[in-house]
């Protein structure tokens, strides 16, 4: 039987790890163990702040509504929801945020119009 040398796929997935974790500061973009590390836990943080990014945006859109309502002398934001609810319109916030943001004259006529 023929003679294996292991050398080029070790070397192979060095060079992968370490091309993952480029522009990673100290050991971590230079030592293999280090940069492993590195990159699992860079995978945790990545998959938790996927998370909080949706919630982050959600509060951000809430604040926009909350805003442009005030600023118009409309009631809250709490208030305008329910109203919302209650004549049964179908916007979400994310759309209500991006008319309140660009668009308030037409966000102030469909409050008014809700109120």
């Amino acid at each position: 039987m023929a003679r294996v040398k292991r050398g080029t796929t070790s070397l192979k997935r060095r060079r992968n790890v370490l091309k993952q974790v480029k522009g990673y500061r100290f050991g971590r973009s230079k030592k293999e163990r280090m940069a492993r590390e590195a990159i699992f836990h860079a995978g945790t943080h990545a998959f938790r702040h996927r998370r909080t990014k949706k919630r982050d945006y959600r509060q951000l859109w809430t604040l926009r509504i909350n805003a442009a309502l005030r600023a118009g002398g409309f009631p809250p934001y709490s208030k305008f929801i329910a109203a919302l609810k209650k004549k049964e319109v179908q916007l979400d916030r994310k759309s209500l945020a991006a008319l309140a943001k660009d668009h308030p004259e037409v966000f102030a006529r469909l409050a008014k119009d809700i109120s």
